[in-house]
C-alpha cells in the first residue's frame, strides 16, 4: 500500500477542490423538490460545475472497462433503496423520497468528493432517522482522526454507532484516499476493530462515506454495471466528506457553509 502525504501546497489545492464540491451541494438544495427528475439535477449540477466553478465533473466518463461502460453522468443520484452510484435519468422525485447526491469535482488537477442526503417533502420517521443516524455515524468516524490513530478506529466508531441504533453497515463500498487520483490508497472500511489497520499520519487525505441500510446489509449490483441497491429493498442512506489528517487532528475539506460538526 503506497500512501501519499500531501504537501502544504497540495493540501491548499485540496481545500479549494473540497470547497467547490461543497458549493455544488449548497447550490442544488432548492432544486430537490417533488417532480424534479434526477436528470434535471444532473444538468443543473453539471452546468454549475463547468460554467460557474470552471471545474471538471469527475464522474463523467469515469471508470469504463471492457465489461462495464463509463459512468455517463456528472453526479450520482441514489434514491430510496439505491445504495450508491445511481445514474441520473428520467425518474422524477416524489414526496417522501430520500436521495443522496454525490459530487466530485476536479480543480487544478485535484479532486474534491462529498455527498449528502435530502428528503423530498416530509419523509417518513424511519427515513429521517436513518438519515440522521448515518450522518452522525460519519461524524463519529471523523472524530477519531488524528496522527497515530488507526483506520480501524474510524470503522469501529461508525459501526458501533450505526448498529447501536438498529441499522446495518454496507461492507462492499469503502472510503478511499484521494488527491490527484479520484480513488487511491488507503481504503477505509466503515466497520472493524479499534487499534487495527494503518496508522494515520499528518498530510493524509481520504474520504469517510458510510452507507447504512434500514434492513440487512446485503446489496446487489444492477445490470448497468454501476447502480447498487439493497437486496431486501430497504431504504439506504450515505453521507461523505473528504478529510485531511492534520498535526493535531483533522480538517474537513468539504464542509458546507450551513453545516456544523
Amino acid at each position: 500500500m503506497s500512501i501519499t502525504r500531501k504537501t502544504p501546497e497540495e493540501q491548499q489545492l485540496m481545500r479549494e477542490a473540497g470547497r467547490d464540491a461543497a458549493r455544488v451541494l449548497e447550490m442544488i438544495v432548492p432544486y430537490v423538490v417533488p417532480g424534479a427528475s434526477t436528470e434535471e439535477l444532473n444538468r443543473v449540477c453539471h452546468n454549475f460545475i463547468v460554467n460557474d466553478l470552471k471545474d471538471v465533473p469527475a464522474p463523467l466518463n469515469y471508470g469504463g472497462t471492457r465489461d462495464r461502460p463509463a459512468f455517463p453522468k456528472s453526479i450520482c443520484t441514489s434514491v430510496n433503496h439505491v445504495v450508491c452510484h445511481g445514474i441520473p435519468g428520467p425518474k422524477t422525485l416524489k414526496r417522501g423520497d430520500i436521495i443522496n447526491i454525490d459530487v466530485t469535482v476536479i480543480r487544478e488537477g485535484f479532486h474534491g468528493d462529498t455527498s449528502r442526503m435530502f428528503v423530498v417533502g416530509e419523509g417518513s420517521v424511519l427515513a429521517r432517522r436513518l438519515i440522521d443516524v448515518t450522518r452522525t455515524a460519519m461524524l463519529e468516524g471523523i472524530r477519531q482522526i488524528r496522527p497515530g490513530a488507526r483506520l480501524g478506529d474510524i470503522g469501529h466508531a461508525v459501526q458501533r454507532y450505526a448498529e447501536s441504533n438498529g441499522f446495518s453497515v454496507v461492507r462492499e463500498y469503502l472510503g478511499h484516499g484521494i488527491g490527484r487520483r479520484f480513488h487511491d490508497d488507503p481504503q477505509l472500511l466503515h466497520y472493524g476493530r479499534p487499534g487495527t489497520g494503518l496508522a494515520l499520519e499528518a498530510g493524509m487525505i481520504f474520504t469517510v462515506e458510510p452507507m447504512l441500510n434500514a434492513g440487512r446489509a446485503d446489496v446487489r449490483l444492477l445490470p448497468d454495471g454501476w447502480t447498487v441497491v439493497t437486496k431486501d429493498h430497504s431504504l439506504s442512506a450515505q453521507w461523505e466528506h473528504t478529510v485531511l489528517v492534520t498535526e493535531t487532528g483533522f480538517e474537513v475539506l468539504t464542509l458546507r457553509a450551513d453545516e456544523t460538526l
